[in-house]
């Protein structure tokens, strides 16, 4: 195992035996501005206690200048990744003075400069163990210290850290900030970002406490900048958080910044969150994208009490702030702000990726076994955070909302600024409940996999529930039946009543009805599957259904069912055909059209494909020539429109024409820079736009987004030339940065051309191991996901795998969920063709 991965049991041991205080940084990033100045200068000085003479600090950078151990300087012995420390004493001060690098791939201090005028910007990400890019530090949770940052930048430059400033000193071109120590806290969650950043202030307060708030993009966004309705989302959770955990806000000032090439959607660094510029909206936006930034944001903050001021010892427990971080997002949306309806799509789109990920062959249990820092680096998965959220709402149901809530009181007030594990928790739950929480855990935190829950009609009114793999569930049963003539009226619900199933088997009994529909309310976590009756009902009437959330669990069956090969795609494009159009709900709309896409492209034989492309074509145009003008609906097609044009020409002479303006586009549809580039990337990947005309297109959108785009459809043009070269930069071209690499690869999976990437399958398994042995580990990830064969008949990821045992572990789970998305699509198509067969 490289020096850099550490293990789960030597940080164990380091945390035994050292106590740190505290650690002073001290940065220079006055240079940043000059593209020739690849790193900065360093400065370290850790504050420990120790019981071994022997212990080593974390460091990846461009070099270590000096090492200085109690006042006294020391060899340098540094590899690369670990500075080895000998001659330790009982109290330590040790000062390490470094040079770091600038970043291009998200990690560490990452610099960007905006191409819209010039501005150069950084900030700093580091979960879950990259502040070492940055400083020398104890790169591990449980060594908490108070952070004390100065920062030298240039001046006119915004400079945060978590703290407020306490002290700047000027000359003619530089700034000196010094900011306030901050509590103790982990090294992962401490941050820094610099640059000519545009802020809007506010402030929140109540009858305890008063918190300064701010609000930061680049400058070339701040006309895109909504701060109203971000401040009125943080005021509101702020006042939720408050007073639910009765614990005042433990971090002085509220900074949250909207940071270019962000690999996350964002980071809970105290005092100061940084999120993706994506939340910045800079054309037209859906209800859903702000339901989704305002449950962005109140997961964030609800990480101030859940993994900033008490955090989990090891990622092991991972899931004790992101699964509680991920089910306050959609509660504290829904009770808290105007987004009353979080639940739906948390139903049907956050439970998807939960659904997806644990039916993989690397499935794991929430508390996951994590032996090191690259396995640490993928368990922030669909299982840590949708399936955790959604157990968790299991278990406020089972123990009651007023007694999860006065456990996390005392949960916080015990182990303020700690380290817990599961068992920390689970004793304070049953403290308060007074309820066997441990076994709740055994069948719901301790093993992994989906239960399949399936009705069948038993006769006599009696009806069969069967689960494939037998769990403690609380739920619902709810009938509905068609207020009129049946297939030309509506459904309407008629009985609900309660179920607990514990067996493989029960039987039970329910008045008759069109569609009968398990877990409704949403109580449990299951994939449900509808009988024969039931789907009949649906595919006739699934619009009619007057309840949102009964309908995203009905599109929730219906997609699940698509994905274990048991629906045929056309089958359930045609529902959604019928009924994606009069979906009301955008978030759930918005979902059930991009699992159609996918369907269509994966889950169906080339024999079919093309007249279920036409097909699909036909009702996307109809539902955006037809959907209310300038609605979220409208938008959604629109977008759609887009993905079905990138592999069909079905559109293109309507889209071309629209983008060229030589014809008007539907009423009320804004073709804005985003869903511009949206259409012109389709349009380029089958061939209907040079790069002539994509140089214009550049030159009309000088954004950092335009930047992307222009990669990305650049290298979606359909000719064996483009691809090469796209092949050959995305592997080779270390100066692309995060974000340009997914649009380079993007592009050259674009369009459906199997003509123009196969050639490239058995390559590609020639070159994931060295990628990720040289590259770091976000920058191998995406090449790994981004260009494994979409058609792996041959089943090269198989025979990759049996010859090579001894890969690193996260490289191959990368390998193996990517081989299970083709094998499964392989059984999607057998379904899909037995359909056409009866």
């Amino acid at each position: 195992m490289s020096s850099a991965n550490l293990g789960r049991e030597e940080a164990a041991a380091r945390s035994h035996a050292i106590s740190l205080q505290s650690i002073a940084v001290d940065l220079d990033l006055t240079g940043a501005p000059d593209p020739q100045v690849t790193g900065f200068s360093t400065l370290s000085t850790l504050t420990f206690d120790s019981t071994t003479t022997e212990t080593w600090i974390d460091f990846i950078g461009q070099s270590v200048e000096s090492v200085t151990l109690n006042g006294h300087g020391v060899d340098v012995d540094w590899d690369g990744a670990r500075i080895a420390l000998s001659g330790l004493a009982e109290h330590n001060v040790v000062e390490v003075r470094a040079t770091a690098a600038y970043s291009r791939s998200g990690e560490g201090m990452h610099r960007y400069v905006d191409p819209a005028d010039g501005q150069t910007y950084l900030y700093t990400q580091y979960e879950p163990a990259d502040s070492r890019r940055v400083m020398a530090c104890f790169e591990q949770p449980d060594l908490k210290a108070a952070y004390s940052f100065t920062v030298s930048a240039p001046l006119g430059w915004s400079v945060l850290s978590n703290g407020v400033a306490t002290h700047i000193t000027t000359t003619e071109t530089t700034q000196r900030v010094q900011f306030a120590q901050t509590k103790p806290i982990s090294s992962y969650i401490t941050c820094v970002t610099a640059g000519p950043y545009h802020r809007v202030d506010s402030h929140w307060s109540n009858s305890a406490q008063q918190v300064d708030l701010g609000v930061l993009c680049r400058a070339s966004l701040a006309e895109h900048l909504d701060a109203d309705e971000i401040f009125e989302v943080t005021k509101q959770g702020l006042d939720f958080f408050t007073t639910a955990f009765d614990y005042e806000y433990p971090w002085g000032k509220y900074d949250q910044i909207f940071v270019p090439e962000y690999n996350l959607g964002a980071m809970e660094n105290p005092g100061l969150v940084t999120f993706t510029e994506s939340y910045v909206f800079r054309g037209a936006s859906t209800r859903a994208q702000h339901e989704a930034r305002a449950n962005t944001i109140l997961h964030e903050m609800a990480h101030m009490w859940f993994g900033d001021l008490v955090t989990m010892r090891w990622w092991d427990d991972l899931w004790l702030k992101e699964s509680f971080a991920d089910y306050m997002g959609a509660h504290a949306s829904a009770q808290a702000t105007s987004f009353t309806d979080a639940w739906v799509s948390f139903a049907n789109r956050r439970k998807a990726w939960a659904y997806q990920q644990d039916q993989l062959p690397t499935t794991h249990p929430i508390v996951a076994n994590i032996t090191d820092l690259e396995a640490a680096k993928l368990n922030f998965d669909g299982i840590t955070y949708a399936k955790g959220a959604s157990v968790l709402k299991q278990l406020v149901a089972y123990v009651g909302e007023e007694a999860f809530f006065e456990a996390a009181r005392r949960y916080f007030r015990r182990h303020e600024y700690g380290n817990t594990t599961l068992e920390d928790l689970l004793s304070v739950l049953e403290e308060v409940s007074g309820k066997d929480i441990h076994e709740w855990s055994r069948a719901w935190l301790e093993t992994s996999g989906v239960t399949t829950l399936t009705v069948t009609d038993a006769g006599q009114g009696d009806l069969t529930i069967t689960q494939d793999a037998p769990r403690p569930h609380s739920m619902q049963l709810a009938t509905f039946d068609w207020s009129g003539e049946p297939h030309t009226s509506t459904l309407i619900p008629t009985s609900l009543r309660e179920l607990t199933l514990t067996d493989a088997t029960t039987l039970v009994s329910a008045p008759a009805g069109a569609l009968r529909l398990l877990n409704e309310g949403d109580w449990t976590y299951a994939k449900v599957r509808l009988d024969d009756q039931s789907l009949d009902a649906v595919e006739t009437g699934l619009s009619t259904i007057d309840s949102p959330l009964s309908r995203a669990l009905v599109w929730s069956s219906l997609w699940n069912a698509t994905r274990d090969g048991e629906l045929a795609t056309s089958r359930y494009v045609k529902v959604v055909s019928a009924h994606a159009p009069r979906e009301s709900n955008v978030a759930v709309q918005t979902g059930v059209l991009g699992n159609t896409f996918y369907a269509i492209e994966n889950y169906v034989g080339e024999e079919y494909q093309g007249e279920l492309r036409a097909a699909w074509a036909s009702t996307v145009w109809a539902a955006l020539e037809g959907a209310e003008p300038g609605s979220g609906s409208q938008l959604a097609w629109a977008r759609a429109a887009a993905d079905i044009a990138s592999v069909t020409d079905e559109l293109s002479e309507r889209m071309a024409a629209i983008v060229a303006g030589t014809s008007p586009g539907p009423a009320g549809l804004e073709l804005d820079n985003e869903l511009r580039w949206q259409w012109i990337t389709a349009l380029a990947a089958r061939g209907h736009v040079d790069a002539v005309q994509l140089d214009m297109e550049r030159e009309r959108d000088n954004t950092g987004s335009g930047a992307t785009h222009f990669v990305q459809a650049m290298a979606s043009r359909p000719t064996a030339e483009v691809r090469d070269a796209a092949w050959s930069r995305a592997w080779t071209d270390e100066n692309l940065s995060n974000e340009h690499l997914s649009a380079t690869i993007a592009g050259f999976g674009s369009g459906a051309r199997p003509d123009l990437t196969a050639k490239y399958a058995g390559r590609y398994f020639d070159l994931i191991g060295q990628a990720w042995s040289s590259r770091s580990i976000e920058i191998a990830r995406r090449l790994v996901l981004g260009f494994y064969p979409a058609s792996d008949t041959a089943d090269l990821g198989g025979a990759w795998l049996a010859a090579n045992d001894h890969a690193p572990a996260a490289l191959r789970r990368l390998v193996t969920e990517q081989r299970d998305h083709v094998q499964r699509a392989v059984a999607a198509r057998a379904c899909e063709h037995a359909s056409h067969s009866k």
